[in-house]
């Protein structure tokens, strides 16, 4: 199900609880509405439509990937850029890493620890700082 997108900052601004796997329907409407919003939108997390979990979804250029409870275990290259959100208007400095490490549940429950670089390891930031209540 596509949800609406929550840009409320108060909300936004709050941390998220953890998920758990009866979440799973929250990370699939999540999917739906990354889907939905392809054209301008790479990643998203749960708090994003107005769900206070710590799920995210991540656009991996041939497909989206569900993350509950993604965690940074690693990080190297520390860099600066400018960051959008569907949430807000207008782009933002942030602080990002260029090589990261994540540990996290996938949709069939089993953990995972992956590591990835560049664009996909600055989405995966940027929507981990939403579970954290963290916007740009």
């Amino acid at each position: 199900m596509i949800r609406p997108i929550m840009k409320d900052i108060f909300f936004l601004n709050q941390k998220s609880e953890p998920a758990t796997e009866s979440d799973k329907q929250i990370a699939i409407d999540l999917l739906d509405t990354l889907k939905a919003h392809e054209e301008g939108c790479v990643g998203m997390a749960a708090n994003m439509i107005g769900v206070k979990k710590c799920i995210i979804a991540v656009n991996m250029g041939f497909m989206n990937v569900a993350m509950f409870n993604p965690k940074i275990v690693k990080r190297s290259g520390k860099y600066e850029t400018e960051e959008g959100c569907l949430s807000l208007t207008g782009v933002r400095k942030c602080t990002r890493y260029q090589e990261i490490e994540v540990e996290y549940q996938d949709m069939n429950w089993k953990k995972q620890r992956q590591k990835y670089t560049g664009w996909t390891a600055q989405i995966i930031q940027h929507e981990i700082d939403h579970c954290n209540g963290i916007v740009i």
